[in-house]
């Protein structure tokens, strides 16, 4: 059997596929029996965070592997299998556990050097090993992660190079400013009570935020995080808990708002953050700025002149959607990709036949050429019509740079899938951060040189790990080969017993020892050998050969197998 990796992240991944991918407790269940209970897969486990999400089995063929791998998560995620598989990484054997060593170091994490990633690996073999996927292999391959991480973080200085998601994502709402600087004496909301919230909570109240208001969906864990917050004695914070119900109200009265739940909807939508901010609401963008004889060209390709409009034009009415109208351009609500961004398939078709539809003053020429744009607006309608919603791009080319007010609402969405609506980053008055906000931030974070050092502590344990792996592999026979040893040393003692009944019990146990002597003797050098020829690369064959050699029967080697797999998962479940 070998080990085998299918997944994807945000190395791998935008992230909006990982959001759409993202798979609930009850769906990473579901989807662990199901791997186990295909036939190329004999032990599963499943590493699902934020950023990443990744399938590890024990399987017997590797094509027949990957395509079963890949299959199971495009089922259970909903993403289908076509859509997916450009973003799927797969690693193998030696490859798969330098993988997850890596990734159990922070090297592979969106913030090199974090550490809570140690915490949700251990949380996945839990859940392994309470299903009972987690086999020999699995329960010793994750174990060993957990040991390689914490000695990279004891060894070297990894955590210096990195931070938790929390505090990047902390520093990237101050821009630029001293977290302590910018958190001083702010009400703070966090929605969850998880760890990653519970995180969230603890580093607010560190950098000196007057208040934090705790609100969960499970009222006793919402009380109990307030009530550690309130007992730390590292803050003068005043915690509380709140109802999920309460969100509305303390986001009027919140300057910063933490969320990380595991809803499968959004919890914030921009109408709720919209109607908490005074004076907030969508980007008028560029135009909107412009004097009605001052409009200036679409940018893109196939954009045509602007069209000198009547001073005082008035405004569209009756359009279906509420869409901020842009002035001077009668007949248009929108204006480009990112003003559509997340609008759904049917809504958009509702808009465009109104537009059609709309009369339009007697002189003035549309913005843009309609056969010019024919082939950007098929394929956007092809896109939406298979994915149900325009594509989100928040980074459409600018046009002209417009001072925005400076917010009063910070935000930060650490969940996947989200719990705040995108639309937000087009609301005046707030800044949101997210997970795709900190994936492009971090791309050009720096590394600290302790990096190299955690490479290479990684390649060491993997090499240790795949001769460990290797020579374990032999033991069985080894151990089948001294059980057949020892059964013809007793029935030639039984025969001499017969054939010399006169032999009193002195003689007969020098006799016995004398044999047994011999044949360990005989055993010692080649059983010594064969395990260290195993544990090298290409070492598998030599199991084979022994049991070949000596005619060992293959039931009794798979006896012994079945029994050493039995000890080490009792020992595994006591030690996660």
């Amino acid at each position: 059997m070998s080990l085998l990796v299918v997944g994807l992240s945000h190395r791998s991944a935008p992230v909006s596929v990982l959001e759409r991918a993202a798979l609930h407790v009850d769906a990473q269940v579901k989807l662990l029996q199901d791997t186990v209970a295909a036939e190329p897969a004999t032990e599963a486990a499943m590493l699902a965070t934020c950023n990443r999400i990744e399938l590890y089995a024990d399987v017997d063929k590797f094509h027949a592997g990957v395509a079963e791998l890949s299959t199971l998560l495009a089922q259970h995620s909903g993403v289908g299998l076509d859509e997916l598989t450009p973003y799927l990484y797969v690693h193998y054997e030696d490859r798969a556990v330098h993988h997850l060593f890596s990734v159990a170091c922070g090297l592979d994490s969106m913030v090199v050097g974090e550490g809570q990633i140690l915490g949700q690996i251990k949380d996945s073999l839990a859940r392994a090993q309470e299903l009972h996927t987690a086999g020999r292999l699995l329960n010793d391959l994750f174990q060993q992660a957990l040991r390689v991480g914490k000695r990279a973080h004891s060894e070297t200085g990894i955590d210096r190079a990195g931070q938790s998601l929390v505090t990047f994502g902390l520093e990237q709402l101050a821009s630029g400013t001293a977290v302590q600087d910018w958190a001083l004496g702010k009400k703070a909301l966090v929605i969850g009570a998880g760890s990653m919230s519970s995180l969230a909570a603890a580093t607010l109240a560190r950098a000196g935020v007057a208040e934090i208001v705790v609100a969960n969906r499970t009222a006793e864990r919402a009380e109990r995080l307030a009530e550690i917050l309130n007992d730390s004695g590292e803050s003068d914070v005043v915690a509380r808990a709140v109802p999920m119900d309460s969100v509305p109200d303390e986001l009027t009265r919140a300057d910063v708002v933490v969320s990380c739940t595991g809803a499968t909807g959004l919890v914030l939508t921009a109408e709720a953050v919209a109607s908490a901010v005074p004076g907030a609401g969508p980007e008028r963008g560029w135009v909107a700025q412009l004097g009605a004889d001052e409009v200036p060209p679409r940018f893109g390709s196939g954009a045509a002149p602007a069209a000198r409009l009547p001073a005082g034009s008035a405004a569209e009415e009756n359009c279906p959607l509420d869409l901020a109208p842009i002035q001077a351009t009668p007949g248009f609500s929108v204006l480009g990709e990112a003003a559509v961004a997340g609008m759904a398939a049917s809504e958009l078709e509702q808009h465009a036949a109104w537009v059609d539809n709309a009369p339009r003053p007697q002189g003035t020429v549309a913005l843009v050429d309609p056969l010019a744009e024919a082939d950007a607006i098929a394929a956007l309608a092809a896109t939406a019509a298979v994915i149900g919603r325009v594509p989100e791009r928040r980074k459409p080319e600018p046009v002209a740079e417009i001072p925005r007010p400076a917010p009063s609402l910070f935000l930060l969405d650490l969940a996947m899938p989200r719990d705040i609506d995108a639309a937000v980053h087009r609301l005046t008055g707030v800044r949101l951060v997210d997970i795709e906000s900190l994936a492009e931030a971090s791309a050009d974070a720096p590394m600290a040189a302790d990096v190299d050092q955690v490479r290479r502590i990684v390649a060491d344990e993997v090499a240790a790990f795949g001769a460990a792996l290797r020579a374990a592999h032999i033991t069985p026979t080894v151990v089948a080969l001294r059980t057949m040893a020892a059964d013809v040393v007793a029935g030639e003692i039984a025969r001499l017993d017969g054939r010399l009944p006169g032999l009193d019990d002195k003689q007969r146990g020098e006799i016995t020892q004398t044999v047994r002597r011999v044949v360990d003797k005989l055993l010692h050098a080649p059983t010594v050998r064969v395990k260290q020829l195993a544990a090298e690369p290409g070492g598998a064959g030599y199991a084979d050969a022994l049991r070949t050699l000596f005619d060992l029967d293959p039931e009794t080697v798979a006896a012994v197998s079945r029994a050493e797999d039995s000890t080490t998962d009792e020992e595994g479940r006591g030690s996660a």
